[in-house]
């Protein structure tokens, strides 16, 4: 096992698979991703990208395959990865509560990654200073999540149910980013986003990734434009596949649909030469 404990995490997996109570979810996934990339999950609705996501977070355990995220593997070492992963916006598990103010959210994560996220000797330092740090590292996730709370209507105090989507966007990653993750995993990335935010959402992920922060990220990414951020590790693409019965039913129903058609055709000759 690698021992790495700075910068983005490597996210390597080989045949990694999960098979739940109903069946294949996803299978047969392969990734080699240095620190700092950006690994976009791709492939149709139904193959299992979001378990996928969660999975190499460390949040499900797969039924297969081997894989390993900041030279921990996976399932054994499952914890160790939760604590130095963050979940952005991932709809139906990190949804902001939209009666909450953009400051109240923030005030939130901040009590809580003092609570949580900080090491016990970080704990024994003066109050002043950890206050200072807990600022600073705020400060440093809006910056990168490109989020200006007194640049909203109503300043800091606009509620989440008030903001654009794109905003609100912004504002998940800004929360995950407060503890300073080496991996950030964000789910359907564009999604009801018009085409130019939603190409300011995949800008938004390079960058982080060009700071060094691995991005996981379930979508199509745009291609990488002139002016944008590279990502430290590059760009990783991870096809997932439909389950194998989705595929034997696509192989099917062409199948079906061809023989209706030549016994159709049949008949038709056929009444056609009785016609004759």
């Amino acid at each position: 096992m690698r021992d790495e404990t700075q910068g983005g995490a490597a996210v390597t997996a080989a045949g990694l698979e999960l098979e739940g109570p109903r069946g294949e979810v996803f299978r047969e996934v392969a990734v080699d991703a240095g620190p700092g990339a950006l690994i976009a999950l791709d492939g149709p609705s139904g193959s299992g990208r979001s378990c996928l996501l969660l999975t190499l977070t460390g949040r499900m355990r797969p039924t297969g395959g081997d894989a390993e995220v900041g030279g921990h593997p996976l399932p054994r070492r499952a914890a160790a990865v939760r604590r130095f992963s963050a979940l952005g916006p991932v709809p139906g598990l990190t949804d902001p509560d939209p009666a909450l103010s953009v400051a109240e959210h923030l005030r939130e994560r901040a009590l809580l990654q003092r609570r949580f996220g900080g090491s016990a000797r970080a704990l024994l330092r003066p109050r002043r200073e950890r206050t200072a740090a807990a600022r600073q590292r705020l400060d440093a996730a809006l910056d990168a999540a490109g989020l200006d709370p007194d640049a909203l209507p109503k300043g800091a105090r606009t509620r989440v149910r008030d903001l654009e989507r794109l905003e609100e966007f912004r504002l998940g990653v800004a929360l995950a980013l407060t503890g300073a993750p080496r991996l950030l995993a964000v789910d359907d990335v564009g999604f009801k986003l018009p085409a130019d935010e939603a190409a300011a959402a995949w800008s938004l992920l390079y960058g982080i990734a060009a700071a060094g922060t691995t991005v996981l990220a379930v979508g199509t990414p745009p291609p990488l434009g002139a002016d944008a951020p590279v990502p430290v590790g590059g760009v990783h693409h991870v096809r997932t596949r439909p389950p194998r019965a989705a595929e034997e039913r696509t192989v099917t129903a062409p199948t079906a649909a061809t023989t209706a058609t030549a016994t159709a055709a049949t008949t038709a000759r056929t009444d056609a030469g009785t016609a004759r």
